[in-house]
Order: C-alpha cells, then sequence, then structure tokens
C-alpha cells in the first residue's frame, strides 16, 4: 500500500480549485434537493417536513461537528491519530442525534419523527465522511474532497429526486440518499484516505474526555455565534409576523454565498497556517493572512456589484410574488454577509492557533451585543434592523478576535527573535 511518501501534495492554488469546485457542486445540489422537493409533490406538506427535519438537526449540528475538522486538520503535530478523531466523531456525532430525536419527539408533530430521524442519520453519515476529507486536507490532497463533495450532492440530488418521483415518499427518498452518500465515502473517499496509512479506530476514554474539554470553547463559541444571528430573525418574527420573516428570508438566501465562497478561499489553508505558525514563520504566516484577506475583500465586491445590480430581478425570478420589491435589504445583508465572512475567518485561524479564549469570548459578546440591540434596531429599521444587529454583533466578534490574533502573532514574532 502507498504511503504519504509517494504521494505528492497539490499546490495552495490547485487545492483551492479543487476545494471551492466540489464544494459548489455539493451545495448547489443541496439547494436543488429543496427546489425539488416543492416541484416534484402536488402540496407543501413534504417541503414543510424537510423544511423542519434541517431545522430541528441544526440547533445539535454544532455538537456533532465538535469544531474537529478545523481542530483535525491543523493538528500538526499529530496528536491525535484519524482513527481516534473517527471514533470521537462516532461520539459526538451520535450524542447529537440522541438530543436531536429526544428533542423531535418531544416537541414536533408524531408524524414528523421518521423524516428527522432519517435526515438526522443522513447528517451523521455525512460526518463520518468528514473525518475523511480532513485526513486528505491534512495531507495536501484536497482533490479528493472535491471529488468526494461533488458525488456526494451529485448522488443525493439524483437518487433524491428520481425516488421522490417515483414514490412521493420523503423518509424513503431520505434513506436512499443516505445509503448513496454512504456509497460514496465507502468506494471512493475511504479508499483515497487509505493510501496516507492504515486507519485504526479506537479512542481511550481519557483522550475522548480531553478533546471534550479542549474543544469544547469552540462548540461554545460556534453555538453563541449561530445564536446572536438567529435572535434578531425572532425579534423579526416577534415584532412583524412571519410573512416579514418569509421576505427577509427570501432576500437573505442569495447573499449566503458569499460566506460560503470566502471559506472555499480560506478553508484549504488553515492547516497550512498551524504549520507555519508551529515553524514560527512569522513573515511568511503574515503574507499568507494578507492574500487570503485581500481575496476576501475581491470577493465581497465583486459580489456587492454583481448582486446591486441583478438583485431585484434575481429575486422576482427565484421567488416570484413582487419580491423583487424588497431589493433595499440587499446591501445591509450583503455588508453582513462579508463580516460574517471575516468573523468565521478569524475564528477558525484561532482554534488552528489553539487559542480557546478568543473565540469563547467574541462568541459571548457578540451574543450580548445581539440581545441588547436587536429589539431596537428591528422596531427603528423594520427588516434591516435585522441586518443592522447581525452587522454590529459581527464587528464585536472581529474586534474581540483581532486583539487575541495580534497577541499571538507577537508572541510569535517574539520567539523568532
Amino acid at each position: 500500500m502507498s504511503t504519504n511518501k509517494d504521494i505528492k501534495p497539490l499546490s495552495q492554488q490547485e487545492n483551492i480549485l479543487w476545494n471551492s469546485a466540489g464544494s459548489l457542486v455539493n451545495l448547489i445540489a443541496q439547494w436543488g434537493i429543496s427546489i425539488l422537493i416543492v416541484q416534484l409533490s402536488s402540496g407543501f406538506d413534504a417541503a414543510g417536513l424537510y423544511s423542519l427535519a434541517v431545522t430541528v438537526y441544526n440547533i445539535f449540528a454544532p455538537i456533532g461537528q465538535y469544531r474537529m475538522y478545523t481542530y483535525q486538520i491543523s493538528d500538526v503535530n499529530r496528536e491525535n491519530t484519524t482513527g481516534e478523531y473517527f471514533s470521537f466523531r462516532i461520539i459526538t456525532g451520535l450524542g447529537a442525534l440522541l438530543l436531536c430525536y429526544g428533542y423531535a419527539l418531544l416537541t414536533c408533530p408524531s408524524h414528523s419523527f421518521s423524516t428527522i430521524a432519517c435526515f438526522g442519520f443522513y447528517k451523521f453519515i455525512e460526518l463520518l465522511i468528514d473525518v475523511l476529507h480532513a485526513r486528505c486536507q491534512r495531507n495536501g490532497r484536497l482533490d479528493y474532497v472535491g471529488i468526494s463533495l461533488a458525488a456526494q450532492g451529485i448522488a443525493s440530488l439524483s437518487v433524491f429526486s428520481v425516488s421522490f418521483l417515483l414514490t412521493q415518499s420523503i423518509v424513503l427518498a431520505i434513506l436512499l440518499m443516505t445509503i448513496a452518500i454512504a456509497c460514496v465515502g465507502l468506494f471512493f473517499t475511504l479508499p483515497r484516505s487509505l493510501l496516507f496509512g492504515e486507519i485504526h479506530l479506537g479512542i481511550t476514554r481519557q483522550k475522548a474526555f480531553r478533546l471534550l474539554l479542549l474543544a469544547l470553547p469552540f462548540v461554545i463559541s460556534s453555538i453563541t455565534s449561530s445564536a446572536a444571528l438567529s435572535l434578531p430573525r425572532q425579534e423579526l418574527f416577534r415584532q412583524y409576523g412571519d410573512a416579514m420573516l418569509g421576505i427577509y428570508g427570501s432576500v437573505a438566501a442569495p447573499v449566503a454565498i458569499i460566506p460560503t465562497a470566502a471559506s472555499y478561499v480560506y478553508y484549504p489553508l488553515i492547516g497550512e497556517f498551524a504549520d507555519l505558525y508551529d515553524r514560527r514563520q512569522f513573515s511568511s504566516f503574515l503574507l499568507l493572512m494578507l492574500k487570503v484577506l485581500v481575496a476576501m475583500l475581491a470577493l465581497g465586491f465583486f459580489f456587492s456589484i454583481v448582486l446591486g445590480f441583478v438583485g431585484g430581478p434575481l429575486l422576482d425570478f427565484v421567488f416570484g410574488n413582487g419580491a423583487g420589491d424588497y431589493a433595499y435589504l440587499l446591501q445591509p445583508l450583503i455588508i453582513n454577509a462579508i463580516i460574517s465572512a471575516f468573523a468565521w475567518f478569524e475564528n477558525d485561524l484561532l482554534i488552528a492557533l489553539r487559542n480557546h479564549l478568543g473565540p469563547l469570548l467574541s462568541g459571548g459578546l457578540s451574543l450580548v451585543s445581539s440581545l441588547f440591540s436587536a429589539p431596537y434596531f428591528v422596531q427603528l429599521f423594520g427588516s434591516n434592523g435585522v441586518s443592522y444587529t447581525c452587522i454590529a454583533a459581527g464587528l464585536v466578534a472581529i474586534i474581540t478576535m483581532t486583539l487575541f490574533i495580534v497577541f499571538q502573532l507577537r508572541k510569535m514574532n517574539t520567539a523568532t527573535v
């Protein structure tokens, strides 16, 4: 069997391109499933069930992920084996599933449980394949990851659409697409991951407990940061009702591509940031950071121009019902999306640098900012108040994390002198 010494890592540019292409195909496929549910069914019941399943699982998704992907790809000293990360992911993934199922039984209609249960298991399989992706990325081969992501997206979309068209059963469709991505993981992703050595499952109780404690601040940060962004939407619902929230959510949908596209730029480089920091290569670290920031600014500027010109017609084309009349919501949403992209980049960077306090404190402060400002901003500015609240919370997070990054880099620079 080949070892990691036999396989040459790809260049930065190649890794970014492969990751971006695969992630984009996967993202489009997930959007396609949401659209096809409506188009292939006679009503909106199936779409409502699918949306409920996604919403319920997303509450517990941070527990399943446990920010381990970023932690694994920045494990420069190989503190844990892939088998240990995989075993730990089984623990956190099953924990998220149990919480999701318990929550669904207590709060959701009984007829929705089978859909929620199947979707939760689908995400559990995704999380396991993600560990193999992280191993490939750690070894500089994001072409394997990009192909795997694209194959999962295409398999999910095609299997779901055909099975749902023939049976009108959303439960069966989700089960079949779960089998489809499991096959991608088993027959494509796993063999590529094994090129870098064997995987031995198992993790000691002490190591599992240590990882739970080490990554807990990052998980709390993820939850509080997400809550800071969701609270103003809830406030809009409270003050103006579900119709206004539905309009805001529809207008916000195309803008979500900005932080997603930004993550395609920096995520393949998180492991390299960790390597440069570990080797105390201060100048190279700063240069790479500058490249990422410039690229993210360029992306933000590009999407601002594009959505500024075609935003209204695009909303009318996708959603109809006069959605283009609400294009005035776009610019604050775009600014918020750019700020969110920078905030998540700094958050992932601090995880790579093993700084626990920065993400924890920034998430808490952004949540406090959102709690205090949301009622007033939404009352004063309506739907745009949601964006202004998120912008304020994002700036608080960025300022806080920037201070921690500067502190880390000063320590790094001092160590090199």
